[in-house]
This record gives structure tokens, C-alpha cells and sequence, in this order.
């Protein structure tokens, strides 16, 4: 525990004298690190563009265990840090407890609504985003099976299969596996529990694999890619992990998220309350760039983005599964 308060003093020091007067950022990680190659690392590239616009660096924590949360957060509050982001739901009751004993600490969370009057609650419409790349990898597949693994088995991740199976059945595929990789934390961060399953659901047939799986996914790509199949990656553009063989990314902004939070706070634009951001307002989307261009013929980039217009327009209506803890498809 004294190691933990000395690394959090430690990234104190890190702010600069000159910035005392105006506003100290702070991001927290969930767990899987910083460098997951998705989520948490999309966070990360938020508040490193805004420190590269700006020049006003921010303190960082990377939780190891759910026991560090609310004393680290209590410490960045303690601290001065304003305002504070916080990447990822399981903050939320440490968010609940801080956010009313720093009433004048602007406060972030990604991924759960905490209603506090100093709190900004950035949550997504995944299922936008997944029936995307679920269109996508229906017309991609030979076999009409594709599969989709989540990492912790809760209502968020859910949502993104749901999504998934509704794009992947309307463009015609006949089988949707789905697996969760576990029930604890620890299902952020297993790739290769994430290679396993990702195999066992080619076995069955499924010829491409979406992961939404924090740091497992990375195993799922790989195992994808090994055995010739296409994957699809999650939250950071993840195309380029393996090159020619992911078909695309449901991108989640989490790093325009950060970056907005800590611009607005800025420039005293902050406000709380919630910010559900779909693909009308930007927040999701699918990835395309030089490692999947080949992969995505014209009838396919005409499917999507008629899905995408028509669930913008509202023609389309993808069901969240949260609304009422059921997927329809």
C-alpha cells in the first residue's frame, strides 16, 4: 500500500509549477494496462494528444486490483488533479463516493453513468458499431458462421454481441457463435484463453471472429491469423496487428472522450451529465486503412455504409440488449 501512495506522489511531481493556476489532468486506467492495444490505450492516446496540443501534461494511474481504485482516486482529488478521467465502469463506486467529497472536482467516467452534478458520464451505443463489422463479417465469411468472444461476461459486453448478431444475420449468416471469456476482471487481460476459444469457434465453422475483449482479444486476432481466418478488433483501430488478416475495427472514441474532457475543462466548457455517443454523434464506428483495404470489396463498403445511413436515420433500429436484458436476433 506505501508502494501505491509513493508511484501516486511520484506522477504528482510530474505536473509542472507552471500549470499550478490553471487545470492538472488525470487519467486512470481500468486493468489490462495502459498499452492493451485497445481500450485503455485509446484513453491513452486521448491525453497524450491533448498534452501534444496544449502543452499541459497530465498524471496517469494504472490499477493492478480492485482494492488500489478508490484510494487512488481519492488521492488525485487530494491532490488538485482537475479534472479527472477514469477509463472504464468498475470506477463507478469509487466515482460515486469521491465525486461527493470533491464537489468542486470535475470528474470523468467512460463506460457507466454516475449521476453526480461534477460528473461527466460518457457512455456508447456499441451495438451501432457492432452491427457494422457484423454486416462486414457476414459478407466476408465463406462459411456464413462467424463468432463473436467477449471478455467479462456483464450487460456492456452484451450489448456489442447483440449488435454484432443482428448486422451479422441481416447480411445473410446463418450461425452466430458467442463466448465470454470469463466472469471476473481478469477476462481483460488473457489473450491466450482468448486464442483458445477463438479456435474452438473455427472448429465449429466460424471463419471470422469479433472480439470485444480488452487485451484478450489481441490472442483471438492472432489465433485468427493463424489459422487463415479473419478477426475483427475492438475499440482502438486494430487493424494493423495483423495485417491482411483483420477485416476492420468497431472503433469506440474513447480517445476523443478523453481528449474532450480535458479540452473543455480547458476552456471552461465542462459540463456533467450524460453523453451517449452513437454513430450520429461520432462515438463509434468501423476502422478502413491500408492493412484492410483488400479485404473490403465495393459491394461490401456499400452495405455498411447504407446500414450505417439507415441506423443514423433511424430505418435501422439496433437493439441494445441493456434495455431489456434480451437479444432479439
Amino acid at each position: 500500500m506505501k508502494r501505491i501512495v509513493l508511484g501516486l506522489l511520484a506522477a504528482a511531481a510530474m505536473v509542472l509549477p507552471a500549470f499550478a493556476a490553471d487545470i492538472q489532468p488525470a487519467i486512470l486506467y481500468d486493468l489490462g494496462g495502459k498499452f492493451d492495444k485497445s481500450f485503455n490505450e485509446a484513453s491513452y492516446n486521448g491525453a497524450e494528444k491533448f498534452k501534444t496540443e496544449t502543452g499541459i501534461p497530465y498524471v496517469e494511474f494504472e490499477v493492478s486490483n480492485a482494492t488500489q481504485r478508490e484510494q487512488a482516486l481519492r488521492r488525485f482529488a487530494e491532490d488538485g488533479r482537475n479534472p479527472i478521467v477514469m477509463a472504464g465502469f468498475s470506477w463507478s463506486d469509487a466515482l460515486d463516493k469521491i465525486a461527493t467529497e470533491f464537489p468542486e472536482t470535475k470528474f470523468a467516467i467512460i463506460d457507466m453513468v454516475v449521476d453526480k452534478p461534477n460528473v461527466r458520464s460518457l457512455v456508447y451505443k456499441e451495438q451501432e458499431g457492432s452491427y457494422l463489422v457484423g454486416v462486414m463479417a457476414a459478407m466476408a465469411s465463406k462459411s456464413k458462421k462467424v463468432g463473436f468472444i467477449g471478455g467479462m461476461d456483464i450487460p456492456l459486453i452484451r450489448r456489442f454481441g447483440c449488435g454484432f448478431v443482428g448486422g451479422a444475420k441481416a447480411a445473410g449468416a446463418t450461425e452466430v457463435f458467442q463466448n465470454m471469456t470469463g466472469d471476473t476482471p481478469a477476462a481483460w487481460n488473457d489473450p491466450a484463453k482468448g486464442g483458445e476459444i477463438a479456435k474452438t469457434q473455427i472448429d465449429q465453422g466460424a471463419d471470422v471472429v469479433y472480439a470485444a475483449a480488452g487485451g484478450t482479444g489481441v490472442g483471438v486476432l492472432q489465433a485468427a491469423a493463424d489459422a487463415g481466418k479473419l478477426g475483427i478488433g475492438v475499440d482502438s483501430n486494430q487493424n494493423g496487428l495483423q495485417p491482411g488478416k483483420v477485416l476492420t475495427s468497431m472503433v469506440k472514441r474513447v480517445d476523443v472522450a478523453v481528449y474532450s474532457t480535458f479540452m473543455d475543462a480547458k476552456d471552461g466548457k465542462f459540463t456533467a451529465g450524460i453523453n451517449d455517443l452513437g454513430l450520429k454523434e461520432g462515438g463509434v464506428d468501423y476502422a478502413m486503412d491500408d492493412n484492410n483495404k483488400a479485404l473490403v470489396d465495393d459491394a461490401m463498403k456499400a452495405a455498411v455504409e447504407k446500414a450505417k445511413a439507415d441506423i443514423i436515420a433511424g430505418t435501422i433500429k439496433v437493439h441494445d440488449y441493456m434495455s431489456d436484458n434480451a437479444c432479439p436476433y
